[in-house]
């Protein structure tokens, strides 16, 4: 359910734009903090909000991939596969991780904690290669940093939704 401080933060983001569909992204950005992914009752709100048909915000809600489509992990680890990355090895960290959680990229675990995912460039060449989890970048990375980052995160209490 979209709670009426949600829409307020919508209406706000409308206030900050000449044109109210021009806070489409921030709003659906709302949405997903709210529900954890993108609903049909979020999609409603946006539309609602800033003036357009529920599917002109489905569009977009589809075409753009942080927004979730599903429930996802209570940790969303993204890893960057651009050249750079890829020269220093994501994809053997990739396979790992796989191995790890047990899922294929793009899938969560069945207890709700990981999920994983590729992305292009998180412009960190330099210290390739990088992943971020919940947006926090975490560079450098090698199998054994890989493996302690997800014992570190096990660790931790269970929160609700991630936020993105």
């Amino acid at each position: 359910m979209i709670s009426q401080e949600a829409k307020q933060r919508m209406h706000a983001a409308v206030a900050r734009y000449p044109v109210a569909r021009s806070a489409m992204l921030p709003a659906l950005h709302i949405v997903q903090e709210e529900e954890g992914f993108i609903t049909e009752e979020g999609i409603n709100a946006v539309a609602e909000v800033i003036g357009a048909k529920p599917d002109e915000v489905q569009s977009i809600a589809t075409f753009y991939s942080m927004y979730f489509k599903k429930p996802a992990g209570q940790y969303v680890i993204k890893v960057c596969t651009s050249i750079s990355c890829y020269l220093r090895g994501c994809d053997q960290l990739l396979e790992h991780l796989e191995k790890r959680l047990g899922i294929p990229r793009g899938q969560t675990t069945p207890d709700g904690q990981f999920t994983l995912l590729t992305t292009e460039c998180l412009a960190s060449c330099g210290t390739a290669p990088v992943l971020q989890v919940n947006n926090e970048f975490v560079e450098d990375l090698t199998t054994d940093k890989v493996d302690a980052l997800i014992a570190e995160l096990r660790r931790q209490p269970a929160t609700t939704a991630q936020e993105c």
